[in-house]
């Protein structure tokens, strides 16, 4: 009975450090979301500067404010800004703890792991698509596949982000291969927004 009892305290010891040793890996923080609602004013997000501070806000309110964050879109003409160049070095990883991409690179390639269920808001919801209605998975960005920007001319940013009356922007589908860049827009008003299927809603990284 002596020997029983002295073995317990440790099985119990050895239980516990099995416990520790098989916890889970705490989940990477948020480094990359869509946005789950825009300013509301169609394309005009204030520039490049009222983009970020959207994104910096609503990151802030999913606890995750101490990192700098950028939006993800591109700008045309004089002192143009590809939106591949404003998001970090990654890896991202989205709300739920995935990861979404480990550089800028991998992205951008066609082996990229962006998908609908893995590009969700800074809540960790997901963006109805095409199977549901409203359809809201034309995603601003203004830019190119491999995240550049267009050449001065065509207008592919709404004024580079400040009007909601004319010009257009480029899009991509959060739910397909074409994430950054789909197709033009129908118009910068949020009615013609929602009209192609989006909201005024795009991506945000954490650029740190």
């Amino acid at each position: 009975m002596r020997r029983i009892l002295l073995l317990l305290p440790l099985a119990a010891a050895a239980m516990g450090s099995a416990a520790v040793i098989a916890a889970p890996a705490p989940q990477p923080p948020m480094t990359f979301f869509v946005t789950s609602n825009g300013p509301g004013k169609g394309g005009d997000l204030g520039g490049l500067a009222g983009a970020d501070a959207h994104c910096q806000m609503l990151a802030t309110a999913a606890g995750q404010g101490a990192r700098t964050w950028r939006a993800y879109l591109s700008t045309q003409g004089n002192n143009a800004v590809n939106a591949r160049d404003r998001i970090g070095k990654g890896p991202w990883h989205n709300a739920k703890g995935v990861e979404v991409g480990k550089n800028p690179d991998a992205i951008h390639g066609i082996n990229h792991p962006f998908n609908m269920d893995r590009i969700v808001t800074e809540e960790g919801s997901l963006i109805p698509n095409g199977a549901f209605e409203p359809n809201r998975h034309d995603i601003l960005t203004g830019s190119t596949l491999d995240g550049k920007a267009y050449p001065a001319g065509q207008d592919m940013t709404c004024n580079n982000w400040t009007s909601s009356t004319t010009g257009k922007a480029r899009v991509g589908h959060h739910d397909r291969a074409q994430w950054n860049s789909a197709h033009d827009s129908q118009g910068c008003t949020q009615v013609q927004l929602r009209a192609s299927g989006g909201d005024g809603l795009f991506y945000c990284f954490a650029a740190n």
